[in-house]
């Protein structure tokens, strides 16, 4: 958990704006209670049941895009407290994500659980992209057979994947999130 460092989490705007709308304490004990540099043993299990994620990244210019990946459960692996790794499927061919994460590294991944939990988990890190073939470069044997097993199961073309090394992890509060039903198609 990030504790009692002089030095907060977040950027100087939204610690501007926490002193201008009075929510200094608030976020100090948000910062304390909530944030993480790691994965948590509770974040582990929730990401292993996850079909969906939102991603962020931005190019070399700050320019942003938002995207979604979906797959079986469990196709994002958390490889350790501090490391996590998801496929990038075969889609548009446009590769916008994987465009800025080559010339920017930093990602904002957003779970969430519409159908249970109503939980939302934030991860924000840094991505590498890696091919399959460079696994022993990036990844422990066994971090490199975890992945192997994780997708054994997946139906999609993939492409090449990227890795992510946490920075910031948090669950995202719940009371906004609304439940929806799975359709079979």
């Amino acid at each position: 958990m990030i504790k009692n460092s002089q030095q907060l989490p977040g950027c100087q705007g939204e610690h501007l704006l926490q002193k201008k709308y009075d929510t200094q304490e608030n976020a100090k004990g948000f910062y304390k209670r909530e944030v993480y540099s790691y994965i948590t043993d509770i974040m582990k299990n929730f990401i292993k049941k996850q079909t969906m994620l939102f991603i962020a990244t931005a190019d070399k210019n700050g320019e942003s895009d938002s995207s979604f990946r979906a797959g079986q459960e469990g196709f994002v692996t958390v490889l350790s407290k501090e490391k996590l790794i998801y496929p990038e499927f075969n889609g548009n061919g446009v590769m916008a994500s994987l465009g800025n994460i080559s010339e920017n590294g930093h990602i904002g991944m957003l779970f969430i659980d519409f159908f249970e939990t109503q939980t939302g988990l934030h991860i924000n890190g840094k991505a590498t992209i890696i091919d399959a073939k460079d696994f022993d470069k990036h990844l422990t044997k066994e971090e490199s057979l975890q992945v192997t097993e994780s997708i054994s199961s997946l139906p999609q073309v993939q492409v090449t994947w990227v890795l992510v090394e946490v920075e910031e992890a948090y669950i995202h509060c719940s009371k906004n999130i609304p439940t929806l039903k799975k359709v079979q198609n």
